[in-house]
């Protein structure tokens, strides 16, 4: 099973605005016309039941949306970007990753659930919105902003009522075919079941969804055996189902081994209500065992089940049984929410600092606002000085030091201080 992938997003860049003039017959005045470029395309993840795994996306690892179209003549805007849709089953949280760390972002659980992880960048203005009383034919125009982009990994953990939990070989399988519709593979061998299986049960008019757990082994919580690849789907059910096998040596040892590395795994698994259930009691060494096995797991103080998953004797009062307490489990206090990643507000504060004989502004407005013009062009140059004078960057920069012909870099880009 696909339910961990690492992809990256890249969202639509914005389209450029143009510089253009109308040019009519008879109109001797045209003025300005350049139309704005269009919004690039976003990047939007949402849940979607009709999938169950993540193996559609460990195919593609990279994502891109549309760029937005350029602006025309006569003052048409671009074409904005189409926005790109990634579908993913419900229970995916989503990553950001940042170097070696990473934050959630996202925990889509429910059905049609959305989440915008990449925006795509605004379009450049045309000449037209730079027109003023004291510049009527203006020649600038911007480019359009850049996309965000990033790294995410996607993590699947199934969303269930009831996981049954077991050795490999144990009937798990078995059990969810016996007690649902599911067709899981069934083989006598262990780690038959490679990938959780879900299957709907109906009890008396209602139902609930019960997850097959892949075996588990001493280990597992370090990655032993089918390990932590599976052992986390367990964490979102309400119930387990603890399945014994009658014939094995200890069910005794078998139960504490398994809840042992559950609580290794994550202390919160080990104290999730659990059914005991003891199974293969069709086999005739199993039967004569049971008053034994009645006396060893009654003293473990939970309900203990004796059935048969290949013949389904037992198994309709177990299922009976796991719906009641479904029913009865009072609501758990909700757990405080793991913290998501939130973008920072842009400041538009301005700091100054010196690499060498380079002055650095760190200004986002600034930044991105230079990014995105033209500083061949004079006109552009002479817009900029009188947005920076409007943002405090100058006065920070003369606090500085700066003199005419030093070098400034607004992140990426440098320019000479005029």
């Amino acid at each position: 099973m696909i339910d961990r992938v690492e992809i990256y997003v890249k969202a639509g860049d914005g389209g450029n605005g143009i510089v253009s003039f109308r040019r009519e017959k008879y109109v001797p005045f045209g003025g300005p016309d350049g139309g704005n470029g269009g919004k690039g395309g976003d990047i939007l993840v949402v849940a979607d039941r009709q999938l169950s795994t993540l193996h559609s996306l460990s195919r593609r690892r990279y994502w891109k949306a549309d760029k937005g179209g350029n602006g025309a003549g006569k003052k048409m805007q671009g074409k904005n970007g189409q926005e790109l849709v990634i579908k993913v089953p419900p229970g995916t949280l989503i990553y950001k990753k940042s170097d070696d760390a990473k934050a959630q972002i996202a925990d889509l659980l429910e059905e049609g659930q959305v989440e915008l992880v990449a925006r795509g960048g605004g379009g450049g203005f045309g000449n037209d919105h730079f027109a003023t009383a004291t510049s009527q034919a203006p020649r600038i125009a911007q480019k359009g902003e850049v996309g965000e982009e990033a790294w995410l990994i996607l993590d699947l953990k199934l969303i269930a009522d009831v996981g049954i939990i077991g050795y490999p070989n144990v009937g798990k399988s078995t059990l969810l075919a016996s007690a649902s519709a599911a067709r899981p593979k069934i083989a006598d061998y262990p780690f038959t079941t490679t990938e959780p299986n879900l299957g709907v049960v109906e009890v008396a008019n209602s139902t609930f969804v019960l997850a097959e757990i892949p075996g588990l082994i001493e280990g597992a919580h370090r990655g032993s055996g089918l390990g932590h690849n599976f052992i986390r789907h367990a964490e979102r059910t309400k119930l387990l189902i603890h399945l014994l096998n009658g014939s094995s040596k200890s069910p005794l040892d078998d139960l504490n081994s398994v809840n042992k590395e559950l609580a290794l795994f994550n202390p919160l698994l080990g104290e999730r209500p659990q059914i005991v259930v003891v199974n293969k009691i069709d086999l005739p060494d199993v039967e004569a065992r049971i008053p034994k096995l009645k006396k060893e797991l009654g003293l473990i103080g939970v309900p203990v089940f004796f059935i048969s998953a290949a013949t389904r004797k037992g198994v309709p009062q177990l299922m009976a049984n796991a719906k009641e307490m479904l029913d009865s489990l009072v609501s758990e206090k909700p757990q405080e929410a793991p913290a998501l990643f939130q973008p920072k507000p842009r400041k538009h504060t301005v700091t100054v600092s010196k690499e060498g004989d380079t002055f650095v502004v760190s200004s986002p407005e600034a930044e991105r606002l230079i990014a995105r013009m033209d500083l061949t062009s004079s006109e552009a140059r002479s817009y900029l000085r009188r947005q920076f004078a409007r943002m405090g960057v100058a006065r920070a920069l003369k606090r500085a030091g700066v003199k005419p012909g030093d070098a400034v870099r607004f992140g990426e880009v440098g320019m000479e201080w005029e």
